[in-house]
């Protein structure tokens, strides 16, 4: 049975700024998204040992993808031009290259990791004051009026392939896959157990849980981004920094 949080956690995929001819990267998208998250951990150790601590089915279909070209990011920056690149990227890859089956994965960690948690975990945890810069809230996963704009019209600079779609809800529209990183959620809870950003004075192994059921929709949790990157090239990603 899966609970209310982890059913939360995927639904029927948004493919509409998915190319059109990329018939293998909407099923995917659309097989991805049907793979259930678990969303209801009580606590999570340091290391995840055994695969009922990520999303190993999720992750399983990611490293099979048959479709291709197939690029793994590895993307720490929050502040940096990390959704830029993959926007670019995919731009050149569908509409210069001809490659509407591209498969573009951001291996988020680091600083950029907290991108990946909803807006009631940035407004609990005080997040803004780890973010740094002039970020205070988490604006990567507000869909931007960009993201309405007629997909057809590729050229537009106000549309979803304009700097103005550098936006992970967006990005994920257009295919892209978001790995969520255990090792850093686990730094993440530590961190703010010992700067007493904790307000039910939680565990660093259940404020790390609690921390997992608040991913955004459809990131596919890893047990360490760095340690799944070999993986990925093992199965055909190009590496990507």
């Amino acid at each position: 049975m899966v609970s209310g949080l982890a059913q939360a956690a995927y639904a029927a995929a948004d493919t509409s700024l998915e190319p059109a001819a990329g018939k293998s990267l909407r099923d995917f998208s659309n097989h991805l998204a049907s793979i259930p998250r678990r969303r209801d951990y009580k606590t999570v150790p340091m290391i995840a040992d055994k695969p009922d601590l990520w999303d190993a089915a999720a992750l399983d279909a990611v490293k099979a993808y048959k479709g291709g070209p197939k690029q793994v990011w590895d993307h720490t920056d929050l502040a940096g031009g990390w959704l830029n690149g993959m926007r670019n990227t995919l731009n050149a890859q569908v509409y210069a290259f001809k490659e509407p089956n591209f498969l573009c994965v951001s291996g988020t960690h680091g600083p950029a990791h907290l991108a990946l948690y909803d807006q009631a975990t940035w407004d609990k945890y005080q997040l803004a004051k780890i973010a740094g810069g002039n970020i205070s809230s988490n604006t990567f996963i507000v869909v931007p009026a960009a993201a309405s704009h007629d997909p057809a019209d590729i050229q537009s600079t106000d549309g979803a392939f304009s700097p103005k779609g550098n936006n992970i809800a967006v990005l994920q529209r257009r295919g892209v896959v978001f790995l969520a990183c255990h090792n850093a959620i686990w730094e993440l809870a530590s961190r703010l157990v010992t700067a007493s950003q904790s307000p039910d004075n939680l565990s660093v192994d259940a404020l790390a849980a609690e921390l997992t059921n608040h991913l955004i929709p459809d990131v596919v949790v890893t047990p360490g981004v760095v340690p799944t990157m070999v993986n990925l090239a093992l199965a055909g990603f190009v590496y990507t920094r």
